[in-house]
């Protein structure tokens, strides 16, 4: 059900042999650790956020608002990562504990804090204690494994609220997938239902909405043609483990002109080099297969704001209502 993915470290980073947790093929689903949210939405690719969305006051927002305009390797964006997932431990743990809980070597962990400009991780961890204290954590002993995934959304829920306390982002999100004629929305594999959940309820206040839901060959010929139709927007839902044939789909939708808007599970997911507007919705990790209760709630926080640039919106629910009701089309 599950294969270890090990990763090593390129470059300068190449001193120590760095492991990947356990991962399911197409969920990233470790059976060990729980998802957390990753603070504030981040715009990438060289695009401002709109109007300098301030970050969320939480311990991860902090976090985030550190990393945030670094050019990190792959290796420091995975100690990043880690770091915002767990937020509120990472100031008491040692460069040791934190290359555990990263799966890196230790020395990786004491160059990140460098290029971080600390002298070394002693101070980037009394940075940490001023910036990110610690809060209480609920007390899951008690529970058994199905219920700390539960617990664990939970968590992942309460801080994608509080990601969402500055709006502007996904204000900004609505307005161009409103604005898009046709809508063109992506997602492969573990994503795929998203995009297909998404896809399903914009169809019905959107003129022209486009699954993209199937790999393959055809689908840059599908972006190309989304594109020769008008649009001037990619929604693209990218969740562990990330296929690289989305990486490449969003580089060309880039390269064709398309703003590519993406909720994916973290800032510092592979798809964030390729997506002008990301704003991130953690996964629950604690089960056999990752849950996405989080990137679902994001999915139906964006139709809102592209309701709120529809002004037709009202009136095509409405005459969908009505047409229902003739062919008796639900069961009341």
């Amino acid at each position: 059900m599950s294969a270890d993915k090990a990763a090593g470290e390129a470059g300068g980073e190449a001193d120590g042999k760095d492991t990947g947790r356990h991962t399911g093929e197409d969920t990233g689903g470790g059976i060990n650790g729980a998802g957390a949210a990753d603070g504030a939405a981040t715009g990438t690719g060289g695009a401002a956020q709109d109007g300098g969305a301030r970050v969320n006051d939480s311990p991860a927002g902090r976090l985030q608002a550190l990393f945030e305009g670094r050019r990190l390797t792959p290796t420091q964006r995975r100690i990043a990562h880690s770091m915002v997932r767990s937020a509120a431990d990472v100031p008491f743990l040692s460069s040791v504990e934190l290359a555990e809980l990263a799966g890196v070597s230790q020395p990786s962990v004491t160059r990140f804090a460098v290029a971080l400009g600390f002298d070394g991780y002693p101070a980037l961890r009394r940075h940490l204690r001023e910036v990110a204290p610690a809060e209480a954590a609920t007390d899951t002993t008690a529970y058994n494994e199905y219920q700390q995934a539960v617990e664990a959304e939970i968590e992942n829920l309460r801080h994608l609220a509080e990601a969402l306390a500055d709006p502007r982002p996904v204000a900004r999100a609505g307005r161009l997938l409103a604005a898009s004629r046709p809508l063109p929305v992506l997602g492969l594999r573990a994503a795929a239902s998203q995009a297909y959940g998404f896809a399903y309820f914009a169809a019905k206040v959107h003129p022209d909405v486009r699954l993209l839901h199937e790999g393959g060959t055809m689908l840059q010929d599908r972006i190309d043609a989304a594109v020769r139709a008008g649009a001037t927007a990619l929604l693209c839902f990218a969740l562990p483990r990330h296929p690289r044939e989305v990486v490449d789909a969003l580089g060309h939708a880039k390269e064709a002109g398309l703003t590519v808007v993406t909720v994916a599970d973290s800032a510092f997911a592979p798809v964030a080099k390729v997506s002008d507007l990301l704003i991130p919705a953690a996964v629950g990790t604690g089960l056999a297969f990752d849950t996405a209760c989080a990137p679902m709630l994001l999915g139906r926080v964006l139709l809102e704001a592209m309701c709120d640039d529809l002004p037709d919106a009202q009136a095509r629910l409405e005459q969908f209502d009505a047409r229902a009701a003739a062919r008796g089309l639900f069961v009341e």
